[in-house]
Parts: structure tokens; C-alpha cells; sequence
């Protein structure tokens, strides 16, 4: 007697612990559930059915180029190609302005009213020595949002290389890809951005040498 007893407690603190498992299941699904929806997969992700693994392919080379301009294109590449292209909004001669500074030239195009893209806003392309080197492209945030942007860039390029709460960058060997907030990308030519950069630190500094000789002389 005793043991049987015995036997049809175990099975019946079997049979509570098994209902007390199933229970917590949802909970942990529930739990886990926020993190998978804030972190984009990337192109081309899967799992190994035989290991539960996620696999990858290799990110995307970072663009040179927005629709049919690319960075390197002279001003009067661009100008053709703006012609063409009706999303930007171009009407001509009167978009393109001399910066202050020698061989700069800015083209801004105001796509939201001119043009026939939905999703685009204002638009510039700026220019050193007769090449475009940065152009920014300003999104409809009607339209669109900053953490589509960001998980579209993302599948295709890779986690971004730095990250803060005003920009994601992604730096490549010729070229500077920024997403910008609120909602703008941004395609910099890395080698003119660089060389524009090592001239304003030397003229910087040899400012500096020229107040320091100013106050020596006092």
C-alpha cells in the first residue's frame, strides 16, 4: 500500500511540474519578443535548420551615387543629369551658386515643390575643383521615417561604423555614408573631404603661428 502511495505521488509532481514548464513558456516567447523587433536582420540572413544558427552574406560595397549621380561627376555631368532625372526638381541655372572659396560650387534643388518624387525634399551637391564630392539628400518624413532608412541601410551595408543619437555613419575606403537626423543621407567623397580637411587644420595653424608672432611683437 505504501507503495503505491508512493508511486502515484511521484506522477502526480510529475504531472504539475510538466503544466508548471508550459506555463512559462509564453512568458520567456513574450520576453524575448521587443529585442528581435528592434534589431534589423540584414539581406540575405538565415538560419541553419540543423544548428538554429544565423548566417549572413557579405554586406554590400557603401554607394558612390544617388539615382544617375554619382560623386566625382563634374558640374556640368551633374547639371545633365539632374535634367533628366525629374525627382530632384532641377530648374537650371538658377539652383547653381559660386561658395565662397576657390573652385566651390553648390547646386541645391528644392525637390518637394519642383519635383516629381513624393519622398524626396530639398537637395545639394556641392562641388571642389569641378568634382561633386558631397551631395545630402533630404527625405519627406510624410513619407517616410528615420528607422526604415536605418534598417534599409543597415541590411544592405552592414552595422554602421559609428553611431550617435544625431547620426549613423558608415565609413568605407572612398566614400562617407551619413544617415543624419532628422532625416537625411549624406554621400561624401572621402579623399577630397580628407585633403579639404588637412587644408583648413594647416591654415589653422599657421593663423595661430601668425597672432602668436603678433603678440610676441607687443
Amino acid at each position: 500500500m505504501m507503495k503505491k502511495i508512493f508511486v502515484l505521488a511521484v506522477v502526480a509532481l510529475a504531472g504539475i511540474w510538466g503544466k508548471a514548464q508550459s506555463s512559462l513558456e509564453p512568458a520567456v516567447n513574450q520576453r524575448d519578443m521587443p529585442m528581435s523587433e528592434t534589431i534589423p536582420e540584414r539581406s540575405g540572413t538565415s538560419r541553419n535548420p540543423a544548428t538554429g544558427k544565423q548566417t549572413q552574406k557579405a554586406a554590400e560595397p557603401l554607394p558612390t551615387a544617388f539615382g544617375s549621380v554619382s560623386l566625382g561627376m563634374s558640374v556640368d555631368a551633374v547639371r545633365e543629369a539632374l535634367k533628366k532625372d525629374t525627382r530632384f526638381g532641377f530648374r537650371g541655372n538658377r539652383d547653381v551658386s559660386l561658395l565662397a572659396g576657390d573652385n566651390r560650387v553648390l547646386i541645391e534643388t528644392d525637390a518637394a515643390r519642383y519635383s516629381s518624387s513624393p519622398f524626396l525634399d530639398r537637395c545639394w551637391f556641392q562641388f571642389y575643383e569641378d568634382k561633386l564630392y558631397i551631395m545630402t539628400i533630404t527625405m519627406n518624413q510624410d513619407k517616410l521615417d528615420h528607422y526604415s532608412v536605418f534598417s534599409q541601410l543597415c541590411e544592405k551595408y552592414g552595422n554602421p561604423t559609428t553611431l550617435n543619437p544625431e547620426k549613423s555613419e558608415w565609413v568605407g575606403d572612398n566614400v562617407i555614408v551619413d544617415l543624419e537626423r532628422p532625416l537625411s543621407i549624406k554621400y561624401t567623397d572621402r579623399a577630397t573631404f580628407e585633403k579639404l580637411q588637412s587644408a583648413s587644420l594647416v591654415d589653422k595653424t599657421a593663423a595661430e603661428k601668425n597672432r602668436d608672432a603678433f603678440l610676441q611683437g607687443l
